[in-house]
């Protein structure tokens, strides 16, 4: 929420906004060594953001300016570009690391894994076609190369049946066929789909349709399989408890990264949309924020003419 409701959650354009890939992904090698990756994207143009004004002013004035902003600078040649950085932590750092490195909502500190570049992507031509590229373009996480794998994140392990899934049904079973989701310099066999409606790449020919069969043994790469991890622990339905770590990252945000302008952003964008809700949900949420940061609590708390002692008292009890 604190990400959100400050100047980077309106950045002026894609080419001025970094990526991150917010999950944790494995990379291994053949000797089945692995470690814990996070990846961000750095864009070269400069990061550049709109405060609530200048970013209601363009929704209304040109809600497209976005798209139209990327398009057009390719177009001239002035190629958006992007550095790749990774941060990497050992199954050993993982396992003491002060926050779960699976959990989504936690970054881990770039004091305790620096980033380091891997390389550089840049847009160098614009579509021909905007269905055939852009509204047929079918992404999903679970399609990796030999060398990296998914992690324990929950979310992640989700989102790797889903996103495939929507696109079976929002483009068809043989999504993976149309040109712009198909692998490039590869040999077609590059999976082992077959049939479906929607069929053109040839359906593995005269091949036998199963595996293992000893009539036309297919050929496997066991050496491409992702390493075995330890994973023990109590399967249950609760409610996950609270703890101060869920609090300590928004504070350090707002107290270590924010400039002045920018908190002074954050809490009247807060602030601006908070004021309409009822009364006990804007103690509860500046509960929240005063747990995070005492500061940054009181000021959206004043914001919003509350009693800063209630909102204290609540934050107290926050965490049991």
């Amino acid at each position: 929420m604190t990400i959100l409701f400050s100047d980077r959650g309106t950045p002026r354009d894609f080419r001025h906004m970094d990526g991150h890939s917010s999950h944790t992904y494995m990379w291994y090698n053949e000797k089945g060594e692995h470690v814990w990756v996070k990846y961000h994207f750095k864009t070269d143009k400069g990061y550049e953001t709109y405060n609530a004004q200048e970013a209601e002013f363009m929704a209304g004035h040109d809600p497209n300016h976005s798209t139209r902003d990327l398009f057009d600078s390719i177009e001239q040649g002035d190629f958006p570009s992007w550095t790749l950085y990774v941060q990497i932590m050992t199954p050993e750092q993982a396992k003491s690391y002060r926050f779960d490195p699976f959990d989504v909502t936690k970054v881990w500190y770039h004091a305790d894994f620096p980033l380091i570049e891997v390389g550089r992507m840049v847009l160098n031509k614009n579509p021909e076609n905007h269905f055939a590229e852009i509204e047929q373009a079918a992404f999903a996480p679970s399609n990796f190369v030999p060398g990296i794998a998914a992690s324990p994140d929950k979310m992640l392990q989700g989102r790797l049946f889903a996103y495939a899934d929507a696109h079976r049904y929002r483009l068809g079973t043989n999504f993976h066929q149309i040109p712009v989701n198909m692998p490039k310099g590869v040999k077609a066999h590059y999976n082992n789909m077959r049939d479906g409606s929607m069929t053109v790449d040839g359906n593995h020919g005269a091949e036998i349709p199963s595996y293992p069969s000893s009539i036309n043994p297919q050929e496997v790469m066991p050496q491409a399989a992702p390493p075995p991890i330890p994973v023990e622990g109590l399967v249950a339905r609760q409610v996950p408890p609270l703890t101060d770590d869920d609090f300590v990252q928004a504070g350090e945000l707002y107290r270590r990264v924010l400039d002045k302008n920018a908190q002074d952003n954050l809490i009247s964008n807060i602030v601006g949309h908070l004021g309409g809700a009822k009364k006990e949900i804007q103690y509860r949420q500046a509960a929240v924020f005063f747990k995070a940061d005492r500061e940054y609590g009181t000021r959206v708390a004043q914001g919003l003419k509350l009693d800063t002692g209630k909102v204290e008292e609540l934050a107290k009890n926050l965490v049991k």
